[in-house]
């Protein structure tokens, strides 16, 4: 009720002058009223009371009585019935904005008027909205400070160009005195059925949307009012009712004007049907009420309830039940509605407000600690630090425990960033593609079987070489180098090339002890790209789950400082002291060859004893020899067949059998360089360099204390929306807990 609350003629007029209203002494306290306070409703109201006090009912939606129709139907009249509080009228002039009407008890007797600003509205304007507040003594000072009220929310005169006609801003008139009950109740704007000059097509939505928003509060009692002036099917609150409130239990439909019916008419005989539910049906029911006539605007309220006592009393309204008509029936089926429903409503009030509570609590949380001072900052920063270094040294020994590490996905990949939280597990996956690679691709020559290799031999060259060619195609791998094959005699024919240009002062037959040295560093030429691609697989690995831990511990407004003040200097500083180490595993490899493991030479013995037992067994069987005597078939072995084949089996070529030798010496010795080359790949630089120091490096607390003052500020000091929002929801989470407070205090007294 923007502006008046008195009259059955509300209209969408241009304003005039206020008509005084003489108020009592004793006006503020309304005997009336306490049909709308019995003891049981006191008690529930109270409770509702305390919690909008709170401030709650920005928060939660709490219950509380609703006056909607359309314009002209006498809604301002039914409030000020209800109240008997008499508010200032002035003709000709709608409700432009949502009125809340707050009583409430108090010891001394105030009238005070503040407005609660539309959410939508800029900052700037809500602040001025809300520092509007002003307090009166007698109810004759309303209109000025409605007019005023009215000015500042940007409403001008109705009609004027360029003026808005209504507004979303809320006006609150809070009346406290000793007799008054704990109630609140809400004047809207009435509907607008036609739009003309002053009233346009948006003014049309912005009333309708405001009624529907305010209906739609499940805590919301509705008082439907429709005007007797009016075809009832034509009243478009009542589509709405039926549409929001389908079986109307919220809804009390009340009707106005019936004094403006003919006596004994049809039309009088459908309205009071509907008014005894028989038409449209409510289950809250109807209500008949009959307000002030143009010419009795003078009455008091006692004069007021006479007529309409009377009125009542004759023809057909005189068999109407007693409490479906009448404004003293109505405050009796209020109160009862009042408190049933706030009896009903309560424990989902309460259930709502732990909710919330809770919600707000996450959503603090999720902010992090309060971070306006260097020591807040630093304080939050080594908290953070702790969370990051335990999951980190978790993550490094392989243990899963923490609830960041997650659930596993079994249709994922090893190091996909669906696993990739399991960093041990995922360098462990890495480590081991590495050692195959090394497997697969470490030689720059596949070679082929020599007569000393063994079955264990030949099965590993074939599997290496199947392994070879049923990769997967693999981006990150394809620039990886693939071994050329050689046969034996294309092998050994490479030996001999690299032999007669090592040659020194060995004699025939031998070979220089440098040439295992060069076979050996270009057999394992590709040695240093693979494990490159590997030490970069791996730091890229780690530095993608420490962004995940990250995300997980820290505000996401610390995210970028920290990787450009520490994760990202660290990882670069890991990472290029593991390829410092490399190269210093590289420079060992580029030395004389050296080795102290007995696989070496048992692999050489391993050998030669082969080859030789494949020239014995080849010159038994080139050597035998059956005869048939005493009727038995004999063996026997021809010794100087024998003899010639074995010596056949000497190479006389003294290169090609240097060449052999040396083949089979560096083929050893690969194969026991490699597993130690590998070995010291995982430890000396994965282990050592990029995974073991992540929990010293990365964000420490140790790290922490060092960062100077600017550092720690430019990581950890809240940006203003981020304080901004700390501060809505610590004022939220205050009030939810106040209010929850109040709640179990005084459902205490309530059930004393």
């Amino acid at each position: 009720m923007a502006s008046t609350a008195g009259s059955d003629t509300e209209s969408d007029g241009v304003s005039t002058p206020a008509t005084p209203v003489a108020v009592d002494a004793g006006s503020l306290t309304t005997n009336s009223l306490k049909a709308l306070q019995s003891d049981d409703q006191r008690k529930v109201m109270d409770i509702v009371d305390k919690l909008r006090r709170t401030g709650l009912s920005g928060v939660v939606a709490l219950p509380q009585l609703v006056v909607c129709g359309d314009q002209s139907s006498g809604k301002s009249s039914v409030l000020e019935a209800i109240t008997e509080i008499p508010f200032p009228r002035k003709e000709n002039l709608c409700t432009r904005f949502a009125t809340e009407i707050v009583l409430r008890r108090a010891s001394t007797d105030t009238i005070s008027i503040t407005i609660t600003p539309d959410k939508l509205r800029p900052t700037p304007e809500q602040g001025k909205l809300r520092a509007f507040k002003k307090s009166i003594k007698e109810f004759s000072q309303l209109p000025d400070v409605i007019e005023e009220a009215t000015e500042i929310m940007g409403l001008g005169k109705v009609g004027k160009t360029n003026s808005r006609a209504f507004s979303r801003d809320v006006l609150t008139v809070e009346i406290c005195g000793p007799g008054r009950p704990q109630l609140t109740l809400v004047d809207l704007p009435g509907l607008i059925h036609t739009t003309n000059k002053a009233q346009t097509e948006a003014d049309k939505e912005l009333i309708l949307n405001l009624v529907k928003e305010y209906m739609n509060n499940p805590r919301t009692i509705i008082l439907a009012v429709v005007s007797a002036k009016n075809d009832y099917a034509n009243q478009i609150i009542l589509n709405h009712c039926r549409n929001i409130d389908e079986k109307g239990r919220r809804t009390l439909g009340i009707i106005t004007k019936p004094d403006f019916l003919r006596e004994g008419s049809d039309n009088e005989l459908s309205w009071i049907d509907l008014a005894q539910n028989k038409d449209i049906y409510l289950e809250r029911g109807w209500h008949m009420l009959r307000n002030r006539a143009d010419n009795e605007m003078d009455f008091s309220f006692a004069k007021r309830n006479e007529a309409e006592n009377l009125f009542f009393s004759k023809g057909r309204y005189a068999d109407l039940p007693r409490e479906c008509v009448g404004i003293d029936s109505l405050r009796t089926r209020l109160s009862k509605l009042l408190l049933n429903h706030l009896i009903k409503e309560l424990p989902s009030l309460r259930e709502e407000m732990n909710v919330k509570l809770q919600a707000t609590k996450d959503d603090l949380d999720r902010l992090g600690d309060k971070r306006t001072t260097i020591q807040e900052q630093r304080l939050s920063l080594t908290k953070i630090s702790m969370d990051i270094n335990s999951i980190l040294k978790s993550a490094v020994k392989g243990y899963y425990e923490n609830r960041f590490f997650g659930p596993v996905n079994m249709d994922a990949g090893v190091v996909s960033s669906d696993n990739l939280r399991r960093l041990r597990a995922a360098i462990q996956h890495l480590n081991i593609e590495f050692a195959d690679n090394m497997r697969v691709r470490g030689h720059k020559y596949a070679v082929g079987a020599g007569p000393g290799d063994d079955d264990v031999d030949l099965a590993d060259a074939e599997k290496a070489q199947q392994d070879l060619a049923n990769l997967p195609p693999n981006q990150e791998d394809i620039l990886l180098p693939r071994p050329e094959t050689l046969n034996r005699d294309q092998s050994i024919s490479w030996v001999q090339k690299v032999l007669e240009r090592s040659r020194g002062f060995e004699l025939p037959g031998n070979f220089n002890p440098m040439l295992i040295s060069q076979l050996f560093w270009e057999q394992s030429q590709p040695w240093e790209e693979i494990a490159k691609d590997h030490i970069n697989k791996v730091a890229r690995v780690c530095k993608e789950f420490v962004g995940m831990v990250l995300q997980h511990t820290a505000p996401p407004e610390f995210h970028g400082a920290l990787m450009a003040i520490s994760v990202d200097a660290a990882m670069r500083q890991a990472l290029a002291a593991s390829k410092e180490e490399l190269q210093k595993i590289i420079e060992d490899k580029a030395r004389h060859p050296m080795t102290y493991n007995h696989y070496f030479t048992t692999t050489l013995q391993k050998q030669r004893q082969k080859k030789h037992s494949k020239v014995i067994q080849r010159a038994k069987q080139a050597s035998q020899v059956n005869v048939w005597y005493s009727n038995t078939d004999h063996t026997h072995y021809d010794p100087t067949k024998m003899e010639k084949i074995m010596a056949e089996s000497i190479e006389q070529n003294m290169d090609k059998f240097s060449s052999e030798e040396a083949l089979d010496n560096q083929r050893a010795y690969y194969k026991d360089e490699m597993k130690y080359f590998v070995n010291a790949v995982a430890k000396q630089v994965i282990e050592r360099h990029l995974v073991e120091p992540l929990p010293d490096i990365i964000f420490s607390p140790m790290v922490v204390a060092q960062l100077s003052e600017k550092e720690i500020e430019l990581i950890a000091a809240e940006p203003p929306e981020v304080t901004q929002q700390r501060q809505f929801l610590e004022s939220r989470k205050a009030m939810l807990e106040n209010g929850l407070e109040t709640f179990k205090e005084a459902t205490g007294r309530l059930r004393r």
